[in-house]
């Protein structure tokens, strides 16, 4: 074998060298760190705005419930504002119109009342009722109180057409007898009772019970009552007042038939103590910070009395040491009432001493028999266990 083809041999075995690219560097690949930390791959396209998004979707989420949350109870103030402002406006004109009842029976219990005066009050009571409807009628009350709020005004239209049929009654009376004036004025006075029924029953209840349904608190129905003594506006007591303003209306002149009053009896009470005093045995009486004396009578006459003075004295040894007065301000016939006395403040000579407890009651026009309505009695003050 020739040197010429072992040279050829090695060279076609030898591996060529690798051709690179010009200008490219070659990388180098290190040998591989056991155990150390790999670096995180990149997210995946759109992650990060999707995140963003589900964030902001949140955000709204909480907004909107808190949103819906503040609405709610901004509502829920609303509601109640709305009905407290209501009843708020309609309070004053409800008390207005039941102020009216007070007044009638004021004055007809008043001792120098006319025909003429009393028709004149009644006519302006009536031009108030419709006052008080004009105020209400100008009222927005909320939707569930609608229909309450119209009875609301049928009360106050009642009061008007009842006072004013009350002074057309008095105007048109001329020749009727007492009785039929009577009959007819308590007749046209029950459309007053009438009109506190409406109030009580078609207003008041359905409107407490619309306020509970719905859920509003602290918010209260006004009442209204003209009629407070139901009373005062029956036949009897009508024929007993149109009697003296027709007599008032005469001139002036002395009333007649039976006047007058007659004392029942007198008390000294106690605490839980009551002790009745007697004209002719001396009582003993407790003296304590509570001690009052109770003084009843009775209209022994035929007629209503007005303004009956009431008298109290004590004296010692003759000597008087104290005196109250009571004005009752009026009673019908065959009638009793009781009058009570008290923060008597008595002084210490009336202890243990000769003491007297004087009553009186007074004079009524047209009374004659005048033995029968005043008592002396004897009594010792002690100091009780309240003392």
């Amino acid at each position: 074998m020739s040197t010429h083809d072992d040279d050829t041999q090695l060279e076609f075995f030898e591996e060529p060298e690798t051709l690179e690219s010009p200008g490219r560097p070659r990388r180098r690949i290190g040998p591989r760190r056991a155990g150390g930390p790999r670096r995180p791959s990149p997210p995946p396209p759109g992650a990060v705005a999707l995140a963003r998004l589900a964030g902001f979707v949140a955000l709204a989420i909480a907004v909107v419930v808190g949103l819906v949350f503040w609405v709610g109870s901004c509502q829920g103030k609303s509601k109640h504002d709305e009905y407290a402002s209501y009843m708020n406006d309609l309070r004053p004109i409800a008390l207005s119109s039941a102020r009216t009842g007070t007044s009638f029976v004021n004055v007809l219990g008043s001792a120098d009342l006319t025909l003429v005066g009393l028709q004149s009050k009644l006519e302006l009571w009536s031009r108030q009722q419709q006052q008080d409807y004009d105020d209400a009628l100008r009222l927005r009350p909320p939707g569930p109180l609608q229909a309450a709020h119209q009875e609301a005004l049928a009360t106050f239209q009642l009061r008007a057409i009842g006072l004013a049929g009350l002074a057309d009654d008095l105007a048109r009376a001329g020749s009727k007898t007492d009785t039929d004036v009577a009959n007819s004025l308590a007749a046209q006075a029950q459309i007053l009772s009438a009109s506190d029924l409406v109030w009580a029953n078609l207003f008041h209840l359905p409107a407490t019970q619309t306020l509970t349904s719905v859920g509003v608190k602290g918010v209260i129905a006004p009442p209204s009552q003209i009629v407070s003594n139901p009373e005062v506006i029956t036949a009897s007591s009508f024929e007993t007042v149109y009697q003296r303003v027709k007599a008032a209306n005469a001139g002036g002149k002395p009333p007649s038939g039976l006047h007058g009053s007659m004392l029942v009896s007198t008390e000294a009470v106690t605490g839980s103590k009551t002790v009745t005093l007697n004209p002719s045995t001396p009582q003993t009486v407790d003296v304590a910070a509570d001690l009052t004396f109770k003084v009843t009578f009775n209209d022994s006459g035929n007629f209503q009395e007005v303004k009956i003075p009431v008298s109290l004295r004590v004296t010692v040894f003759g000597k008087a040491v104290l005196k109250k007065t009571q004005i009752v301000p009026s009673i019908l016939a065959q009638h009793t009432t009781t009058v009570s006395f008290g923060n008597l403040n008595l002084p210490t000579s009336a202890f243990g001493a000769n003491a007297r407890v004087h009553v009186e009651i007074g004079k009524v026009p047209g009374e004659k028999r005048l033995d029968n309505n005043s008592a002396s009695y004897p009594v010792f003050f002690s100091l009780g266990s309240g003392g």
